[in-house]
């Protein structure tokens, strides 16, 4: 955290998601809110790289919907109910989204696509943040003509149906090692998606937003002539 004695010390300013979430949109950005995580010793909170936004500058931010996949072989002696069922409880899990929620999905193999231009729709209709996959996306001219925030691998048409089924949703999901409970903040970017714990929001997002002030004010002195290191050594910021 930087103390140096000419920056104000961010205090809590928001009361609602939608607060928190529009301060978030207007003043940061992974990089800098996985910087903070890392001095909290939060040290694995990014998502694969390999997740990507559709559109370069597509910004995300969310609570968790999170939503577990798994591989299925046909349907035929399947002792599951739930995998009789044509997407399993894909297409509830997908009515369960609430405002400000991202669909964030895992647990399949990559070799079909997990979110497409239908569900899209469906999620902004209900107010949806987003969707992020571990795995691919379809219909991809359709999101994009929605302007429906999506990350996945990227694109790639084959379906889920005969392949995939949702299993449960709203339920603890691990990525890669990255830890993801149903309520946890999802942001995305250019840069990657990271996951912001519910335990630890307030504190990381009232530094990331310090940082994030900080920084533009050590890019000004930078542009004024100040060299890196005394930059570095004076706002302890770089």
């Amino acid at each position: 955290m930087n103390t140096d004695n000419n920056n104000v010390m961010v205090e809590k300013s928001w009361e609602t998601d939608d607060e928190l979430f529009s301060i978030i949109r207007k003043e940061l950005y992974t990089a800098v809110v996985g910087d903070i995580m890392d001095k909290l010793g939060w040290l694995h909170q990014f998502l694969p790289p390999q997740i990507k936004p559709l559109k370069h500058d597509t910004f995300l931010v969310g609570r968790a919907m999170t939503v577990l996949e798994a591989d299925v072989f046909g349907e035929d002696g399947n002792q599951n109910p739930i995998l009789k069922k044509p997407f399993g409880l894909m297409l509830e899990a997908l009515d369960d989204l609430k405002k400000n929620e991202v669909y964030i999905c895992t647990g399949a193999s990559p070799t079909y696509a997990l979110w497409g231009e239908l569900m899209s729709t469906r999620a902004l209709k209900l107010g949806a943040a987003g969707a992020v996959v571990d795995g691919y996306s379809r219909d991809t001219n359709g999101i994009l003509e929605l302007n429906f925030p999506t990350f996945s691998y990227g694109c790639y048409a084959q379906d889920q149906a005969p392949r995939g089924k949702v299993i449960d949703f709203r339920v603890p999901l691990e990525i890669r090692g990255v830890k993801i409970n149903p309520g946890d903040i999802v942001l995305g970017d250019i840069d990657g998606v990271c996951i912001v714990p519910q335990k630890i929001e307030v504190e990381v997002f009232k530094l990331a937003i310090e940082k994030a002030r900080g920084e533009k004010m050590v890019q000004k002195k930078i542009e004024e002539g100040m060299s890196a290191k005394e930059a570095f050594e004076t706002y302890g910021i770089m």
